[in-house]
Protein backbone atom coordinates (compact mmCIF):
# COMPACT_ATOMS: atom_id res chain seq x y z
CA UNK A 1 0.00 0.00 0.00
CA UNK A 2 2.82 2.20 0.86
CA UNK A 3 4.37 1.82 -2.44
CA UNK A 4 1.10 2.55 -4.02
CA UNK A 5 0.47 5.66 -2.14
CA UNK A 6 3.94 6.95 -3.51
CA UNK A 7 2.85 5.84 -7.35
CA UNK A 8 0.23 7.96 -7.01
CA UNK A 9 2.10 10.76 -5.21
CA UNK A 10 4.09 10.82 -8.21
CA UNK A 11 1.20 10.75 -10.82
CA UNK A 12 -0.48 13.73 -8.87
CA UNK A 13 3.15 15.70 -9.52
CA UNK A 14 3.21 14.86 -12.93
CA UNK A 15 -0.15 16.15 -13.78
CA UNK A 16 0.97 19.67 -11.69
CA UNK A 17 4.37 20.04 -12.98
CA UNK A 18 5.26 22.96 -15.92
CA UNK A 19 4.67 21.68 -19.13
CA UNK A 20 5.75 23.41 -22.78
CA UNK A 21 5.37 22.21 -26.46
CA UNK A 22 8.85 22.83 -27.88
CA UNK A 23 9.25 18.88 -26.71
CA UNK A 24 7.24 15.29 -26.45
CA UNK A 25 8.13 12.50 -24.27
CA UNK A 26 7.60 9.48 -26.04
CA UNK A 27 7.52 5.73 -24.85
CA UNK A 28 9.01 2.29 -26.99
CA UNK A 29 6.96 0.46 -25.80
CA UNK A 30 4.01 2.57 -25.21
CA UNK A 31 2.17 1.81 -22.13
CA UNK A 32 2.29 3.10 -18.80
CA UNK A 33 3.32 -0.65 -16.75
CA UNK A 34 5.98 -3.06 -17.45
CA UNK A 35 7.28 -5.84 -16.24
CA UNK A 36 10.73 -6.15 -14.42
CA UNK A 37 13.48 -6.83 -16.89
CA UNK A 38 11.81 -4.87 -19.75
CA UNK A 39 13.40 -2.79 -22.27
CA UNK A 40 12.23 0.71 -22.29
CA UNK A 41 13.70 3.48 -24.25
CA UNK A 42 12.41 6.71 -23.67
CA UNK A 43 13.03 10.21 -26.57
CA UNK A 44 12.22 13.67 -26.30
CA UNK A 45 10.63 14.55 -29.49
CA UNK A 46 11.92 18.14 -30.19
CA UNK A 47 10.76 20.93 -32.58
CA UNK A 48 14.11 23.16 -31.29
CA UNK A 49 17.21 20.91 -31.07
CA UNK A 50 19.15 24.24 -30.28
CA UNK A 51 17.47 23.42 -26.90
CA UNK A 52 19.54 20.86 -25.89
CA UNK A 53 16.84 18.34 -24.33
CA UNK A 54 17.41 15.94 -21.94
CA UNK A 55 15.25 12.91 -20.09
CA UNK A 56 14.85 13.60 -16.59
CA UNK A 57 13.15 11.37 -13.41
CA UNK A 58 11.55 11.58 -9.96
CA UNK A 59 11.58 8.62 -8.35
CA UNK A 60 11.67 7.15 -4.59
CA UNK A 61 15.28 7.21 -4.61
CA UNK A 62 16.14 10.13 -6.41
CA UNK A 63 14.79 13.67 -7.68
CA UNK A 64 15.13 15.13 -10.96
CA UNK A 65 17.97 13.26 -11.90
CA UNK A 66 19.80 13.09 -15.63
CA UNK A 67 19.71 9.95 -17.68
CA UNK A 68 23.17 8.82 -18.39
CA UNK A 69 25.20 9.63 -15.11
CA UNK A 70 22.64 7.92 -12.76
CA UNK A 71 20.40 5.60 -14.88
CA UNK A 72 20.14 4.60 -18.16
CA UNK A 73 21.83 4.84 -21.83
CA UNK A 74 21.91 8.73 -22.81
CA UNK A 75 21.88 9.41 -26.68
CA UNK A 76 21.43 12.72 -27.27
CA UNK A 77 17.55 13.80 -26.60
CA UNK A 78 16.74 9.53 -26.12
CA UNK A 79 17.80 7.47 -23.02
CA UNK A 80 17.71 3.53 -23.28
CA UNK A 81 16.87 1.26 -20.27
CA UNK A 82 17.74 -2.12 -21.06
CA UNK A 83 16.33 -3.53 -17.77
CA UNK A 84 14.40 -1.92 -16.08
CA UNK A 85 13.48 -2.29 -12.24
CA UNK A 86 10.56 -1.66 -9.52
CA UNK A 87 12.67 1.56 -7.86
CA UNK A 88 12.54 2.78 -11.99
CA UNK A 89 9.05 3.67 -11.25
CA UNK A 90 8.39 7.01 -11.66
CA UNK A 91 7.62 10.45 -12.80
CA UNK A 92 9.59 10.97 -16.62
CA UNK A 93 9.98 14.36 -18.40
CA UNK A 94 12.46 16.33 -21.11
CA UNK A 95 13.90 18.96 -20.02
CA UNK A 96 15.73 22.07 -21.34
CA UNK A 97 19.13 24.15 -20.56
CA UNK A 98 16.44 26.52 -20.07
CA UNK A 99 14.28 24.56 -18.23
CA UNK A 100 11.17 24.61 -19.52
CA UNK A 101 9.89 20.97 -19.52
CA UNK A 102 7.62 18.47 -21.81
CA UNK A 103 4.55 16.48 -20.63
CA UNK A 104 5.77 14.56 -17.78
CA UNK A 105 4.59 10.43 -18.00
CA UNK A 106 4.48 8.20 -14.95
CA UNK A 107 5.66 4.91 -15.13
CA UNK A 108 4.84 1.56 -13.15
CA UNK A 109 7.29 -1.01 -13.19
CA UNK A 110 5.56 -4.49 -11.03
CA UNK A 111 7.63 -6.95 -10.00
CA UNK A 112 4.12 -9.19 -10.06
CA UNK A 113 3.25 -11.53 -12.72
CA UNK A 114 0.13 -9.44 -13.78
CA UNK A 115 0.21 -5.60 -15.74
CA UNK A 116 -2.33 -3.40 -17.14
CA UNK A 117 -1.45 -1.53 -20.22
CA UNK A 118 -3.30 1.71 -20.57
CA UNK A 119 -2.84 4.86 -22.68
CA UNK A 120 0.38 7.04 -21.20
CA UNK A 121 -0.69 10.45 -22.31
CA UNK A 122 -4.17 11.77 -21.57
CA UNK A 123 -7.20 10.39 -24.16
CA UNK A 124 -8.85 13.22 -25.81
CA UNK A 125 -12.77 13.43 -25.20
CA UNK A 126 -14.74 11.18 -27.93
CA UNK A 127 -12.01 8.85 -28.45
CA UNK A 128 -11.85 4.91 -27.81
CA UNK A 129 -9.70 3.33 -25.59
CA UNK A 130 -8.57 -0.30 -25.01
CA UNK A 131 -7.18 -1.35 -21.68
CA UNK A 132 -5.29 -4.83 -22.49
CA UNK A 133 -4.51 -7.13 -18.72
CA UNK A 134 -1.41 -8.96 -19.47
CA UNK A 135 0.36 -12.16 -17.64
CA UNK A 136 4.48 -12.17 -17.62
CA UNK A 137 3.91 -15.63 -19.00
CA UNK A 138 2.32 -16.91 -21.61
CA UNK A 139 -0.41 -17.21 -22.89
CA UNK A 140 -1.39 -13.55 -22.63
CA UNK A 141 -5.26 -13.50 -23.48
CA UNK A 142 -6.41 -14.81 -20.74
CA UNK A 143 -10.01 -13.97 -19.15
CA UNK A 144 -9.55 -10.76 -16.75
CA UNK A 145 -11.95 -9.04 -14.62
CA UNK A 146 -11.46 -4.74 -15.13
CA UNK A 147 -11.88 -2.54 -11.90
CA UNK A 148 -12.74 1.13 -12.31
CA UNK A 149 -11.98 3.13 -8.73
CA UNK A 150 -12.48 -0.79 -7.27
CA UNK A 151 -15.84 -1.20 -8.64
CA UNK A 152 -15.69 -3.97 -10.99
CA UNK A 153 -16.75 -2.49 -14.82
CA UNK A 154 -16.81 -5.82 -16.64
CA UNK A 155 -14.82 -8.92 -17.52
CA UNK A 156 -12.84 -9.12 -20.95
CA UNK A 157 -12.72 -13.04 -22.25
CA UNK A 158 -9.41 -12.37 -24.21
CA UNK A 159 -7.78 -10.06 -21.60
CA UNK A 160 -9.00 -6.67 -23.06
CA UNK A 161 -12.32 -4.56 -23.08
CA UNK A 162 -13.09 -1.13 -24.94
CA UNK A 163 -14.64 1.70 -23.35
CA UNK A 164 -15.75 3.96 -26.12
CA UNK A 165 -16.53 7.07 -26.69
CA UNK A 166 -15.15 8.19 -23.56
CA UNK A 167 -15.80 11.28 -21.69
CA UNK A 168 -14.26 13.27 -18.15
CA UNK A 169 -16.63 10.72 -16.00
CA UNK A 170 -14.32 7.50 -17.18
CA UNK A 171 -11.42 8.85 -15.66
CA UNK A 172 -10.05 7.63 -12.89
CA UNK A 173 -7.72 4.92 -11.39
CA UNK A 174 -8.06 1.35 -13.36
CA UNK A 175 -6.67 -2.06 -12.27
CA UNK A 176 -7.15 -5.95 -13.98
CA UNK A 177 -6.95 -9.60 -12.21
CA UNK A 178 -6.24 -12.38 -13.79
CA UNK A 179 -7.63 -15.37 -12.00
CA UNK A 180 -5.04 -17.77 -10.52
CA UNK A 181 -2.05 -14.79 -11.69
CA UNK A 182 -3.14 -11.57 -9.66
CA UNK A 183 -3.80 -7.96 -9.67
CA UNK A 184 -2.19 -5.55 -11.70
CA UNK A 185 -0.92 -2.04 -10.28
CA UNK A 186 -2.98 0.57 -10.17
CA UNK A 187 -3.31 3.43 -13.27
CA UNK A 188 -4.71 6.43 -13.88
CA UNK A 189 -6.36 7.47 -16.65
CA UNK A 190 -6.71 11.24 -17.71
CA UNK A 191 -8.99 12.56 -20.40
CA UNK A 192 -8.65 16.11 -21.65
CA UNK A 193 -11.98 17.71 -22.82
CA UNK A 194 -12.39 18.44 -26.33
CA UNK A 195 -11.43 21.93 -27.80
CA UNK A 196 -14.64 23.66 -29.22
CA UNK A 197 -13.66 25.56 -32.41
CA UNK A 198 -15.82 28.38 -33.07
CA UNK A 199 -16.94 27.96 -37.01
CA UNK A 200 -16.57 31.61 -38.93
CA UNK A 201 -20.57 32.99 -40.02
CA UNK A 202 -21.30 31.71 -43.14
CA UNK A 203 -23.34 34.37 -45.50
CA UNK A 204 -26.10 32.58 -47.04
CA UNK A 205 -25.66 32.87 -50.58
CA UNK A 206 -28.37 34.39 -52.65
CA UNK A 207 -30.39 33.31 -55.20
CA UNK A 208 -28.96 34.63 -58.44
CA UNK A 209 -32.14 36.01 -60.83
CA UNK A 210 -31.19 34.63 -64.62
CA UNK A 211 -33.17 36.87 -67.08
CA UNK A 212 -34.63 34.87 -69.64
CA UNK A 213 -33.51 35.05 -72.96
CA UNK A 214 -35.91 37.63 -75.49
CA UNK A 215 -38.56 35.58 -77.02
CA UNK A 216 -37.20 35.58 -80.79
CA UNK A 217 -41.11 36.08 -82.20
CA UNK A 218 -40.93 39.48 -81.81
CA UNK A 219 -37.92 40.66 -83.05
CA UNK A 220 -38.67 38.35 -86.32
CA UNK A 221 -41.54 40.21 -87.01
CA UNK A 222 -39.90 43.48 -86.51
CA UNK A 223 -37.45 42.22 -88.96
CA UNK A 224 -40.08 41.18 -91.69
CA UNK A 225 -41.67 44.35 -91.46
CA UNK A 226 -37.94 46.01 -91.77
CA UNK A 227 -37.49 43.79 -94.94
CA UNK A 228 -40.78 44.67 -96.09
CA UNK A 229 -40.68 48.47 -95.82
CA UNK A 230 -36.90 48.14 -97.91
CA UNK A 231 -38.17 46.47 -100.53
CA UNK A 232 -41.73 47.93 -101.45
CA UNK A 233 -41.15 51.60 -100.28
CA UNK A 234 -39.08 52.57 -103.04
CA UNK A 235 -42.43 51.02 -105.39
CA UNK A 236 -44.79 53.24 -103.30
CA UNK A 237 -42.65 56.37 -103.57
CA UNK A 238 -42.60 56.38 -107.27
CA UNK A 239 -45.93 55.79 -107.48
CA UNK A 240 -47.15 58.51 -105.67
CA UNK A 241 -44.58 60.76 -107.18
CA UNK A 242 -46.09 59.20 -110.65
CA UNK A 243 -49.51 60.36 -109.86
CA UNK A 244 -48.64 63.92 -108.49
CA UNK A 245 -46.88 64.77 -111.58
CA UNK A 246 -49.67 63.56 -113.59
CA UNK A 247 -52.40 65.80 -111.85
CA UNK A 248 -50.23 68.86 -112.33
CA UNK A 249 -50.00 68.46 -115.69
CA UNK A 250 -52.21 70.59 -118.18
CA UNK A 251 -54.46 69.04 -121.04
CA UNK A 252 -56.48 70.16 -124.23
CA UNK A 253 -59.63 70.44 -122.15
CA UNK A 254 -58.58 72.40 -119.37
CA UNK A 255 -56.93 75.11 -122.02
CA UNK A 256 -60.48 75.60 -123.87
CA UNK A 257 -62.29 75.66 -120.41
CA UNK A 258 -59.78 78.28 -119.17
CA UNK A 259 -60.43 80.35 -122.27
CA UNK A 260 -64.02 80.46 -122.36
CA UNK A 261 -63.98 81.64 -118.85
CA UNK A 262 -62.01 83.89 -119.10
CA UNK A 263 -63.67 87.67 -119.16
CA UNK A 264 -63.44 89.83 -122.08
CA UNK A 265 -61.41 92.95 -122.51
CA UNK A 266 -62.58 96.01 -122.63
CA UNK A 267 -61.48 96.26 -125.96
CA UNK A 268 -63.08 93.13 -126.75
CA UNK A 269 -66.00 94.24 -125.31
CA UNK A 270 -66.21 97.55 -128.19
CA UNK A 271 -66.03 95.38 -130.73
CA UNK A 272 -68.63 93.23 -129.92
CA UNK A 273 -71.08 96.52 -129.49
CA UNK A 274 -69.81 97.87 -132.96
CA UNK A 275 -70.75 94.35 -134.60
CA UNK A 276 -74.00 94.48 -132.73
CA UNK A 277 -74.75 97.96 -134.48
CA UNK A 278 -74.11 96.30 -137.76
CA UNK A 279 -76.03 93.57 -137.33
CA UNK A 280 -78.88 95.75 -136.61
CA UNK A 281 -78.38 98.05 -139.55
CA UNK A 282 -78.21 95.24 -141.92
CA UNK A 283 -81.74 94.15 -140.57
CA UNK A 284 -83.41 97.66 -141.29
Amino acid sequence: MEGTSVQMLLAVVSVLSCTTDQARLTLRPSSSQFFKRDFLSLSCEEDDSSAGWTLRRNTTRETRTQCGPDWGTSAGSSCTMSYIFPWDSGVYWCESREGATSQSINITVSGGAVILQSPVLPVMEGHDVTLHCKTKRPPSDLPADFYKQGSLMGTGPTGHVTILHVSKADEGVYRCNIRGHGESPPSWISVTEKPTTTAPPTTAALPTTVAPPPDPAPLQQVFTVVCYLVVFCPYVISTVLMVSLYRHTPTGNHLSVSMVMTPPTHAEQALDDDHDDVTREHQF
